[in-house]
């Protein structure tokens, strides 16, 4: 079996959340392969970036995940180990990356998003994520 460390962003603006439509039709969350010694947390931004056009900064680390599947391509089972951020984006702004397969972006209500999002362990990533955030965004308001 491969073994891959990934790092992605569960990326909020207010009261909606980032995700994305792959070349499968799944909603999914912006992440990414660590590659050539990059730290967790600049692949996390990158791939936000690269795949969404969404600037966005790290509020918090939230935890990994992991799953596994067969790759067709490499011919061999895979587990993808996934180190997630809590991120805020500064605007709505999104430009999708058809060269990496990307068919649709967008910031979705969360009620909105839980109902898309193609994967349960990402709709309970985004359900614990959003109440983090929230309570960050509380605690900054109250200083």
């Amino acid at each position: 079996m491969l073994f891959r460390s990934c790092a992605g962003g569960v990326v909020f603006l207010e009261d909606k959340v980032l995700i994305l439509k792959n070349e499968k039709d799944e909603w999914v969350l912006p992440k990414g392969a660590i590659r050539n010694g990059n730290l967790s947390r600049d692949t996390a931004i990158n791939r936000v970036k690269e795949e969404t056009g969404v600037n966005a900064e790290i509020v918090s680390s939230i935890g990994e995940t992991c799953y596994e599947f067969y790759s067709i391509s490499r011919q061999q089972p895979v587990c993808n180990e996934i180190t997630w951020y809590l991120m805020s984006a500064s605007n709505d702004h999104c430009e999708l990356n058809k060269e990496l397969g990307f068919k649709d972006v967008g910031f979705f209500s969360i009620e909105e998003a839980l109902d898309m999002i193609t994967y349960s362990q990402d709709r309970s990533l985004v359900s614990l994520s959003y109440r983090k955030f929230k309570e960050l965004s509380e605690k900054e308001l109250m200083v």
